[in-house]
């Protein structure tokens, strides 16, 4: 095809040179364009030229972008990196890292993320480390398969300790725990705000229960189902906290998770007027308990309280607690009940009075061997439920989260 295009122009030209010569000559054409002599050929026989074809188009190249730039610095460790392609589709994702960690260790890596299923999107499955750099490579291919490849460094916002909130969760991993015990977070820094933290916070139980978040001050948030847990419940706690803004300039730092077992069903119902107390296993009266209870101006509070610790020939002295009277006696069995120091304990000094009169500090004593079957046989957050006295619970005070109608307890939580 070049070469007809190529011949049709010198034919043109050729016609044109001998229409000069014959003018030059002395012929001259008449109205109707005649010269008198030969006419030339009609300028219909010319060769004529038809539009070349379109050049093949180019397959344009695969777009690649981020939510970072390259050589940003002071990015927000809230930042979840994205990738995206258009035009074509992702390949390969790749975030590297180095950071010195809050114990002066260097640590690097490759943060893992996802991506969609049209391969056109990649996002990282965390947020980033204070004063860390980041490599983001980016390899995405067009429908011609083409590749390019784009890189984006950039670096962390630098963050002081004071401004990292760590998380710690209990019960511990493993445990196995009373049908009361509640998934507990606590947090080493006020968080401001709790929503976006409880929104990273998460539990998942077999069998499925309902339940809530409910938070006490601004450093511990608390979760129990609507009723007691089911026996032979596995319960997964995850606060996947790390990067999460926590308010007033403060960030999470480490996501943390931890899983627990409910065991039997096992409660312990403390009347502080009849002065004795019922143990109750898989709802079924196993043993009768005489106990002390506080004596007036040291009222054992009434509420649902669980055990929170064990411990073996605990010292007790008037000191602990504020008493004038001066005693230092030791329990061999003790068992935890409340943060200010109400105890389930051997009190081998007042069996006169068990059963009979309350004549404690506050705490609920017994003989030393029902107090040792108590602590052979409960566990961790098994409910002790005591009424008959005119002090309540407070809040807060242990492991005081039965002490709220579940409609009341859900208004705790911050969403």
């Amino acid at each position: 095809m070049p070469t007809r295009r190529h011949l049709a122009a010198g034919g043109l030209a050729s016609a044109v040179l001998l229409l000069a010569v014959s003018a030059g000559c002395g012929t001259v054409p008449d109205a109707q364009g005649s010269t008198g002599g030969q006419s030339p050929a009609p300028t219909t026989s010319q060769p004529t030229t038809s539009p070349s074809p379109s050049a093949t188009p180019t397959t344009p190249a695969v777009k690649l972008s981020s939510n970072v730039d390259d050589g940003d610095d002071g990015v927000k460790v809230s930042t979840l990196v994205t990738a995206k392609a258009s035009q074509g589709k992702l390949s390969a994702v790749d975030l590297d890292y180095k950071y010195t960690d809050t114990k002066g260790k260097a640590q690097k890596g490759t943060l893992k993320g996802s991506m969609n299923k049209a391969k056109t999107s990649w996002t990282a499955g965390d947020r980033l480390e204070p004063s860390g750099t980041y490599t983001l490579t980016v390899t995405g291919k067009n429908s011609a398969g083409d590749k390019t490849t784009q890189k984006t460094k950039f670096e962390t916002q630098d963050l002081a300790l004071s401004n990292q909130v760590f998380p710690e969760l209990y019960p511990l991993p493993d445990s196995k725990v009373g049908v009361g015990m509640p998934a507990i977070v606590r947090f080493d820094t006020p968080v401001a705000d709790k929503k976006s933290f409880e929104k990273n916070l998460h539990i998942t139980t077999v069998p499925k229960q309902t339940g809530s978040w409910h938070w006490y001050g601004s450093q511990e948030v608390h979760w129990r189902p609507k009723s007691y847990w089911k026996p032979g419940t596995k319960v997964k706690v995850e606060a996947d906290v790390n990067g999460v803004p926590a308010g007033n300039g403060r960030y999470g730092q480490k996501s943390s998770s931890t899983n627990f077992t409910v065991g039997r069903k096992f409660v312990i119902k403390v009347n502080l007027k009849s002065d004795y107390a019922t143990v109750y296993k898989n709802d079924k009266k196993v043993r009768s308990i005489p106990v002390t209870g506080g004596k007036p101006g040291w009222v054992t509070r009434s509420g649902t309280k669980l055990i929170m610790a064990k411990e073996y020939n605990k010292v007790m002295t008037n000191e602990q607690i504020g008493a004038k009277e001066k005693y230092k006696l030791t329990a061999a069995y003790a068992m935890r009940i409340t943060n200010s120091g109400e105890f389930l304990h051997s009190a081998p000094w007042s069996t006169g009075s068990q059963g009979v009169a309350n004549v404690s500090h506050g705490c609920t004593g017994m003989s030393v061997a029902n107090s040792r079957y108590l602590i052979e046989n409960t566990l961790i957050g098994d409910p002790v439920v005591t009424t008959g006295t005119n002090r309540g619970i407070e809040p807060g005070n242990g492991y005081t989260d039965w002490n709220a109608s579940y409609s009341e307890y859900k208004k705790g939580s911050a969403l």
